[in-house]
């Protein structure tokens, strides 16, 4: 949901909500044949930098270029469908083309494979992430934009769930989107927000590079947010969310 902060709009629903226009694209999927997750540069290669303090964090070359097109090949044959055009009352207008599907198994892949758990794990401020992250939330998502789709403003919600065995309460805290292309256009762009009767902040702008990995805060401290029209090629993103015990 929308930060409790900020005045609902249409552009207050989240991508993370799954919304009821969202779940006839697929009905219970089955788990892909991931590709392995190799190559990948070394976990003492890779640095997490900061775009925005306590909020935005980067990983650049969290996939290799190679793992890029690997899994870029591999998605276009998945049953992938586009996103309804009207949204709901209350939803984000979002136009692209997605799958997804409850995988345990390639979660716990990307999360204890990768760097990912590592880097996560032995941060600066491992408070930043909302309490003990347990790994990674299991509704997976591809997206893939074409020219002329886009992801208009909105907050990601947090959402919760059960994880492992046993079962574990848990709830997601950041987003983790793995963009895998290079295209025209497509930036993720945030808009944080000023002070009061102060002058708006300027928008902090992501761009598409292949491999890189971008985590953001959700739920109540999330930014508002947007994926900008692609103008030519393909935006192809693998989407997580970082999954913490409550």
């Amino acid at each position: 949901m929308a930060p409790r902060s900020k005045p609902k709009s249409k552009h207050s629903k989240s991508q993370s909500a799954d919304p009821s226009s969202l779940k006839t694209l697929a009905k219970t999927p089955q788990r892909p044949n991931w590709p392995t997750l190799t190559p990948l540069v070394p976990t003492l290669d890779l640095t997490v930098t900061t775009l925005l303090r306590n909020q935005i964090l980067l990983i650049p070359n969290f996939f290799t270029t190679t793992l890029c097109r690997t899994y870029t090949t591999f998605l276009s044959t998945l049953p992938l469908a586009t996103t309804p055009g009207k949204p709901k009352r209350g939803e984000a207008v979002r136009v692209n083309d997605r799958f997804q599907v409850h995988d345990p198994t390639f979660a716990q892949m990307l999360w204890t494979q990768t760097s990912l758990q590592e880097l996560v794990t032995h941060f600066e401020s491992p408070s930043i992430w909302g309490g003990e992250v347990l790994g990674l939330n299991p509704n997976i998502r591809v997206y893939r934009y074409r020219p002329g789709q886009f992801f208009d403003k909105h907050y990601d919600e947090s959402n919760q769930l059960n994880v492992g065995e046993p079962s574990i309460g848990a709830k997601t805290t950041w987003t983790l989107l793995i963009y895998l292309s290079r295209c025209e256009g497509g930036q993720t762009v945030f808009y944080p927000e000023g002070p009061k009767n102060g002058p708006i902040p300027e928008p902090i702008v992501a761009e598409v590079e292949p491999g890189l990995a971008l985590l953001h805060r959700h739920g109540d401290d999330c930014l508002l947010h947007e994926g900008r029209e692609v103008k030519g090629g393909e935006k192809w993103v693998l989407r997580s969310d970082l999954v913490v015990k409550r």
